[in-house]
């Protein structure tokens, strides 16, 4: 690392080093996790109270990382025993001070700024508690001496956040009247845009998908758009509207007139809104600027807003039919696990989900391989297991991950786009989060207890009703559903159920099935 640290920072990275990961296959490695907590540690240091102003303390960082344990010795050599994350963060910072004097010397509030300049889990979930990348370099910037320069050594005395670091709105002084106003004039264009564009968005997934935790969001952005041009006067934006002489009202492309079906309305209108964020982001740096940095957010929420909506109404037409899922293990045999597939696919189960801890990973594909051939050309689809490697390697249409097991994120890193993407969740919280970690459909329970697998929690119907009654994405009820309870999970409002026992331990399991 071409940079010195201060000792602030120093202390902050030793205090890094005192936690380990129980998630990750080479624990003794610094992550970016490890980094927020060290910077937590010196709680007079600019990075700490920079998090502080975003509602981040030590208390929200260990329940946001629950895998990282306390207690470890100080060690210096770890400091260069990084991961690709954290190292991807500090050359993704480093840029971001390209005009500094090296070697640079890097403080607690440098190190802060390394962490959000790199695209991983850890920036995602500073920036939706409201930590801004843009706004923290400008602050960075200030603090040294507005200009990039000279970084001071002795940087992590105690410090209070300026008014440049909140929400406040300035405005040029030196600006022309005309350039003003027609500044505004764009911003009054742009925020009509986006405004409209959301409320285009939220009918769709209010009255169309009928998706409580989608519309929640869309209205959300929506109204935190409002807020964020609440330093714009209304006043003057409508003395600089010209709508009759507007160039671009008289001219509109054939494109814009026809839309496919209700989705292409709703990404059509996602798009005008992102375009129209976009614009009012840059002109607002020129009239309001502290509005330009919830504007960046409010866009950044917007595309992933974007990919849930696609994902969810992807999935619903892919899944239309899918109700009932068997989840099966390797069987004693490779005959008796033929026989059980070519069963199942004659009774024309929707989806079979191999799922196998015993056999060595060589015999585990052999099965899979044999699973992909039984089901290719039919209706029912081939889910893996845990193992996205082995669902790419075998030709499987998807895979299923639990919460302990490989983020959707790094599933689908392995499987693909293409590929279906299925998160095991337990909570309706889990469930919020697996609609905008780009799970293609969710597993929900337990719902009873199970004969083949043992829960230390049971949700139960309760779970299944809440989720029923806020998301769209499709959700299959799993955990000891038998043909004696299944009417218990329909009256839930889940359609959709993953059996094992009930139909892989029945005499017939075909007729089980059917």
């Amino acid at each position: 690392m071409d940079s010195e640290l201060t000792p602030g920072a120093m202390r902050a990275l030793l205090a890094a080093t005192t936690w380990t990961r129980t998630d990750v296959d080479a624990p003794g490695k610094l992550g970016v996790p490890e980094v927020v907590l060290g910077l937590l540690a010196e709680p007079e240091c600019r990075a700490a109270l920079l998090l502080a102003a975003a509602g981040v303390d030590l208390k929200a960082a260990q329940e946001q990382f629950p895998d990282l344990v306390a207690g470890a010795p100080a060690d210096l050599e770890r400091l260069n025993q990084a991961t690709t994350e954290w190292m991807e963060c500090l050359i993704a910072g480093q840029e971001r001070l390209i005009d500094y004097p090296r070697p640079l010397t890097l403080a607690t509030e440098h190190l802060l700024l390394c962490v959000m300049s790199a695209d991983n889990e850890v920036s995602r979930w500073l920036g939706e508690r409201g930590l801004v990348l843009d706004a923290l370099e400008a602050e960075v910037h200030r603090l040294n001496g507005h200009q990039p320069g000279p970084l001071p050594i002795d940087a992590d005395e105690p410090w209070e956040p300026s008014q440049s670091a909140d929400d406040s709105f300035t405005e040029p002084a030196e600006m022309p009247a005309h350039e003003r106003l027609a500044a505004l004039r764009v911003i009054d264009a742009a925020a009509n845009r986006a405004d409209e564009g959301l409320r285009v968005v939220e009918d769709y997934l209010r009255f169309v998908l009928d998706d409580r935790h989608l519309t929640t969001e869309c209205k959300s952005i929506r109204h935190e758009l409002a807020e964020a041009l609440a330093g714009v006067s209304t006043a003057e934006r409508h003395a600089a509207r010209d709508t009759r002489g507007d160039v671009g009202t008289d001219f509109s492309l054939p494109s814009e007139r026809t839309r496919t079906n209700t989705a292409a309305v709703a990404q059509a209108s996602l798009k005008r809104t992102q375009q129209a964020l976009r614009s009012l982001e840059e002109f607002c740096k020129a009239v309001a600027p502290g509005a330009a940095a919830r504007l960046e957010q409010l866009r950044y929420r917007s595309y992933t807003l974007e990919r849930a909506l696609g994902m969810t109404a992807g999935a619903l037409t892919r899944l239309a039919d899918a109700r009932l899922y068997v989840i099966i293990d390797a069987g004693p045999s490779v005959d008796a696990f033929c026989r059980l597939v070519e069963s199942l696919v004659g009774a024309e189960v929707d989806v079979i989900q191999l799922r196998e801890k015993r056999l060595p990973d060589r015999v585990l594909l052999e099965r899979a391989r044999l699973l992909a051939d039984l089901t290719r050309d039919s209706g029912t689809l081939f889910v893996m297991n845990d193992r996205p490697d082995l669902a790419v390697l075998s030709g499987a249409d998807g895979v299923h991950v639990g919460q302990d097991e490989l983020t959707a994120k790094d599933a689908r890193r392995i499987l693909g786009p293409s590929g279906l993407v299925g998160i095991s969740t337990h909570s309706l919280e889990q469930a919020r989060a697996a609609v905008f970690d780009g799970a293609n459909y969710i597993g929900v329970g337990p719902t009873f207890p199970s004969g083949t697998k043992h829960f230390a929690n049971l949700p139960g119907t309760d779970l299944l009703r809440a989720v029923a009654a806020e998301i769209r994405l499709p959700a299959f009820a799993i955990g000891g559903v038998t043909l004696e309870n299944v009417g218990q999970v329909l009256a839930t409002g889940i359609t959709r159920v993953a059996v094992s026992g009930a139909i892989v331990g029945a005499v017939d399991p075909a007729a089980a099935a059917s």
